[in-house]
């Protein structure tokens, strides 16, 4: 699988500054205007960039949160000029996201070695881009050398299979499902026992994209993870919620009402390359204290990454 490397490919840092351009063009104009005609920071330009930031969907607490840290740098510092202003937002940006989040010892899309799979199951209402996602973590996960089978356990949406079943066939890894209608917790119990049995190593399970319930989807999703405990003990390894980043505000909605619900412990925001709105990837990081782990950045399927906060913050505030 290789060895691990700190390194941002030239690649990599294309397809983010491509899948990031609206976002960043929304931010330096406003912060362009935000400063025009001074010199140094000031309370005027602190009072700015609030408006700036809340206008760019990062979310008042996470604003606040960012001029506190703005305030005491030019505290400390004495002069800070506006010249300096974005470097010193890359700055305490990238510290603040760094303060929440624990940095990973594996390459991007590798798991531990282990006789059991290394299970994922995947959440998120409908149209978030939720089995977009998981096709494309099926063809990340594959390139970098691990078997991977997919379970289709989203069995109340209409096409909900068939959509699944092509993203597999484009990733080239087998779709474990059932009918529709079908008993999700029976799909994922199924789709561990093949993946056991073939010796898998990550299995990702797709699950009904519904929230207008709290109670029934925590029921529904306490069941399956029961299911899948029976077959690997421990299972899932991780509770990923896909998120839609062009939706700003709703997605910070969501996040909560699924946080509530379910025990997420991962977080991938999708379609940032379509929308000026993202921003709501520093709030959501700051805020919700759960990792974002990957971020969509177009339709193809290597358009996701795994989440590099200091390239993703460089992105935005640093010119290329």
């Amino acid at each position: 699988m290789g060895l691990f490397s700190k390194f941002f490919s030239k690649e990599k840092k294309e397809t983010l500054d491509n899948g990031l351009e609206k976002t960043k063009k929304g931010f330096f104009s406003k912060l362009t205007t935000a400063i025009a005609g001074k010199s140094r920071i000031d309370d005027e330009i602190l009072d700015n960039l609030e408006e700036v930031f809340i206008t760019s969907d990062v979310g008042v607490n996470t604003t606040l949160n960012i001029l506190d840290r703005i305030q005491a740098r030019v505290a400390r510092d004495k002069y800070v000029g506006t010249d300096e202003l974005n470097s010193l937002l890359c700055d305490e940006i990238i510290q603040m996201l760094s303060a929440n989040e624990a940095d990973t010892q594996l390459p991007d899309f590798t798991v531990p070695k282990s006789d059991n799979p290394y299970v994922i199951m995947v959440v998120g209402v409908n149209g978030v881009g939720k089995t977009t996602t998981i096709g494309k973590l099926a063809y990340q996960f594959k390139e970098a050398g691990n078997k991977v089978v997919l379970g289709a356990a989203d069995t109340f949406r209409a096409a909900a299979i068939e959509q699944l079943q092509e993203w597999g066939r484009r990733a080239d890894v087998p779709v474990i499902h059932q009918k529709l209608g079908s008993d999700p917790a029976a799909v994922a119990f199924d789709t561990l026992q093949s993946a056991k049995a073939s010796k898998a190593d990550v299995v990702i399970i797709d699950t009904a994209g519904r929230l207008h319930n709290k109670k029934a989807l925590m029921d529904e999703l306490t069941k399956i993870k029961n299911v899948m405990d029976k077959i690997v003990p421990g299972a899932p390894n991780d509770v990923l919620l896909v998120l839609d980043g062009s939706t700003g505000q709703n997605a910070f909605e969501q996040a909560k009402q699924f946080v509530a619900a379910t025990e997420v412990n991962q977080l991938a925001i999708t379609k940032l390359d379509g929308t000026a709105k993202g921003g709501v990837v520093i709030g959501i990081s700051d805020q919700f204290k759960i990792p974002v782990k990957y971020i969509g950045l177009g339709e193809k399927i290597t358009d996701l990454q795994v989440f590099n906060k200091e390239e993703f913050v460089k992105s935005l505030f640093l010119d290329n």
